[in-house]
């Protein structure tokens, strides 16, 4: 009964956001700040619904509940349960994004009883002189920090980074970062909305009024090392899977086709999510024959049970682009 899913749109609005999301997903464009669609979500508050086949109208989550190992794999049941361990999103930040951090696994279960929040960003478009903050540049105290909140100062001591299309960092728990205004991304993030706001250049919300921060939680979860690098690097190769991040809470490899390959990956016991930058492709079960076209800007999930599948790019003018998630529990 499983096959590939799609979801149905589920677009954010928030005070930073775009005007890009809509159209790259096929959905008329209009003038609504959205900034984040939630590709695949089990986030109580807002949960993927599928959109394709005899599963339509059910919730990832249901989905879960109902087919367990053979839906998420019998390691990710074990660990997770009924949660479904991962989030998806595009980004688009027509401004600047808050300075921000996240907790860690311990720190969210203890005040939240939630998971932590690691992430991954690969930039898909930035205008020229976008930037982004990842890390601290110079070494900071907690007292530093707090008088640097309070005087509107703590941008001065973060680090800047300049980026362009393919770039990709990733954002441990803990780490201080803030997207800038001109960027969209794709983002793989543990399940879990949890963010503490450093700064918000003192800007109303949404509703006029200003944003809550998170002070006190955010000093504690921070890490306030300074580390040598703070992004990803990777050689940029074609037809050859290219490992991003691996680690125990996400696998992630970009794809960079303009052939047909086979995917058979029953060996990392997981979920398969594909998210398609460019391009699009068709993708097939092995077994019963089932396909889906995933389009450009689109995100689609192989259930575990089924994850023996072949990929078809169908972009006639290049190169077919995905980013391919999965959690590794072979190696970890």
């Amino acid at each position: 009964m499983l096959y590939p899913l799609l979801f149905e749109n589920n677009f954010h609005r928030l005070v930073w956001g775009g005007t890009r999301l809509k159209p790259m997903k096929g959905v008329p464009a209009d003038n609504e700040p959205i900034g984040e669609s939630w590709e695949i979500s089990a986030v109580p508050s807002s949960k993927s619904v599928v959109k394709n086949g005899a599963l339509a109208g059910k919730t990832l989550n249901e989905l879960v509940e109902e087919f367990k190992e053979e839906f998420v794999g019998k390691c990710v049941y074990e660990r997770y349960g009924n949660n479904f361990p991962l989030l998806i999103k595009y980004i688009d930040a027509a401004k600047d994004l808050s300075v921000q951090v996240h907790p860690d696994n311990k720190m969210a279960m203890v005040h939240h009883n939630s998971l932590g929040k690691s992430e991954l960003w690969y930039i898909m478009k930035a205008e020229p002189n976008a930037k982004i903050y990842v890390g601290f540049k110079s070494p900071i105290s907690q007292y530093e920090y707090a008088k640097r909140i309070e005087d509107g100062s703590i941008c001065e001591v973060l680090q800047e980074h300049y980026v362009k299309p393919g770039d990709v960092f990733y954002i441990p728990a803990g780490r201080v970062h803030a997207i800038c205004g001109g960027i969209m991304l794709a983002e793989i993030q543990q399940s879990s909305d949890l963010t503490y706001r450093i700064f918000d250049y003192n800007r109303p919300g949404l509703d006029g009024n200003p944003r809550e921060l998170h002070t006190e939680l955010a000093k504690q979860a921070l890490d306030y090392s300074v580390y040598p690098n703070y992004n990803v690097e990777y050689n940029s190769v074609i037809n050859k899977p290219i490992p991003l991040e691996v680690n125990e809470i996400f696998s992630i490899k970009l794809l960079q086709v303009n052939r047909a390959f086979h995917r058979k990956l029953y060996k990392y016991d997981s979920f398969v999510i594909y998210m398609c930058l460019v391009g699009n492709a068709t993708i097939t079960l092995r077994d019963s024959k089932e396909s889906i076209t995933l389009t450009e800007g689109n995100s689609c999930l192989i259930p575990a049970g089924v994850a023996d599948f072949d990929v078809a790019p169908n972009n006639s003018t290049g190169i077919t682009k995905l980013l391919e998630v999965y959690i590794d529990n072979k190696n970890f």
